[in-house]
């Protein structure tokens, strides 16, 4: 599935409130080893560059337009292409900070697990997920899947992405490695412009994989189909808006 950092970019800045929410949350006076796993444009690395020192920041990715776009966004900080699934540090990090990535990863939870084991003692594993699944945002993407003449890509569910894990499962998981693991959602509410705002958002990320099923023949028809139960699911507020509602997860890990 190829990235586009310019879609992601379109709303870049609701996009990089939760990613200042959690970097709030890491308790970090300094870091010398910071690592922002699954970059993408930048806008998060940019956040642990001003934080910790360009130097000490290495951002991730492993989509080329994405790596592309954040070294031109930030030319004093190492950008390397890595695979998430298997990529650990060469030496042991004092954080290890991913925004909005590891709900692509498959058994995310046994990769944040090994990445607790590449940590310094007191380091930190700081993660956030979108956890919108259950949204309309995203449950019309499986309505509308199953309506046109692309109904046979999606039969069985084989695009959807995976449901995250109970809250348990992470504290489970990592807590004989941590000191402290803290879990928590944040809901966040954006207004935007129209329905065709909110088809233009996730256009960006969770839209693409079912336009990249429909194919180029039916993309315009399948995002048309769409975007009209979109504006059924979101009717307008008194100023014409309409609210975009958006459920994250949150992890914050320290190192025993």
């Amino acid at each position: 599935m190829a990235w586009s950092a310019e879609q992601y970019v379109k709303f870049e800045d609701e996009r990089t409130r939760p990613a200042r929410d959690l970097i709030a949350q890491v308790p970090l006076g300094s870091a010398a080893r910071a690592y922002d796993l699954g970059c993408g444009p930048g806008n998060s690395t940019e956040l642990l560059a001003e934080r910790f020192g360009a130097g000490s920041v290495t951002g991730l990715d492993s989509d080329d337009n994405m790596l592309a776009a954040a070294r031109k966004r930030l030319p004093g900080t190492e950008f390397l292409k890595a695979d998430l699934n298997a990529w650990v540090p060469e030496e042991p990090a004092d954080l290890l900070y991913a925004n909005a990535v590891f709900q692509w990863v498959p058994d995310h939870i046994s990769v944040l697990a090994r990445l607790m084991d590449h940590l310094k003692p007191g380091g930190v594993l700081a993660v956030q997920m979108p956890d919108n699944l259950t949204e309309p945002s995203h449950t019309l993407m499986e309505e509308t899947g199953a309506a046109g003449p692309w109904a046979a890509a999606f039969a069985g569910g084989k695009v959807r992405r995976t449901p995250l894990p109970p809250p348990a499962a992470y504290f489970d998981a990592l807590m004989p490695k941590a000191a402290r693991v803290d879990v928590w959602h944040t809901v966040y509410y954006h207004p935007l412009a129209n329905a065709s705002a909110i088809v233009e958002w996730v256009r960006g990320t969770g839209l693409r994989p079912y336009l990249d099923a429909a194919g180029p023949a039916h993309a315009e028809a399948f995002t048309a189909d769409y975007t009209a139960r979109i504006a059924k699911a979101y009717p307008p507020m008194a100023d014409g808006r309409v609210l975009l509602r958006f459920p994250r997860f949150f992890l914050v890990a320290v190192k025993a």
